[in-house]
């Protein structure tokens, strides 16, 4: 799982790597979700046919515990995880913000079947926020057809080092 933030996790992989079956995978997981080392996010759908659901993404609430996990300390500018690091640390803080300033959102992630994806989702007050967090600033993101098309209501906004400030604090 460490290598693996932000991505979907496939507990029956998880299980077949460590010789476990996905029952026990599951145990394990919910317990480091009971200890605040992981969070889980699931992926958002309204039950449309090329939405991903059923899988979800996890998060560590500390990412020096995952760098000691998979022993990797090198500054940012040696390191090919930058961008994961960076989401990681852009939604635990927006979880932060969302509990001091009681904001109740619904948090997800989305993801098509055709590789279309957003990395958060909020669903408050009636309404979907999509947010692409991206380290990049100069990256040009471009809101998903399928996004639009499916939720023509929702907005959506790129979040990277420029804007980020307004987002989790």
């Amino acid at each position: 799982m460490a290598f693996q933030i932000g991505k979907e996790v496939s507990l029956s992989e998880i299980g077949k790597h460590l010789e476990l079956n996905k029952a026990t995978v599951d145990k394990y997981i919910d317990l480091l979700e009971k200890c605040f080392i992981i969070i889980k996010i699931n992926g958002f759908s309204r039950n449309l046919r090329k939405e991903i659901s059923k899988t979800c993404r996890y998060y560590f609430y500390d990412v020096g515990i995952r760098n000691t996990i998979i022993n990797q300390f090198n500054p940012i500018s040696l390191r090919n995880d930058t961008g994961v690091l960076w989401e990681n640390y852009i939604i635990i803080e927006r979880i932060k913000k969302q509990h001091y300033h009681k904001i109740f959102s619904n948090n997800y992630f989305w993801r098509t079947y055709t590789q279309q994806e957003i990395d958060w989702v909020e669903e408050r007050e009636g309404q979907l926020y999509g947010y692409e967090i991206k380290w990049n600033a100069e990256k040009k993101v471009k809101e998903p057809k399928d996004w639009i098309k499916s939720y023509p209501n929702a907005s959506f906004n790129v979040i990277n080092k420029e804007n980020y400030l307004d987002f989790i604090s």
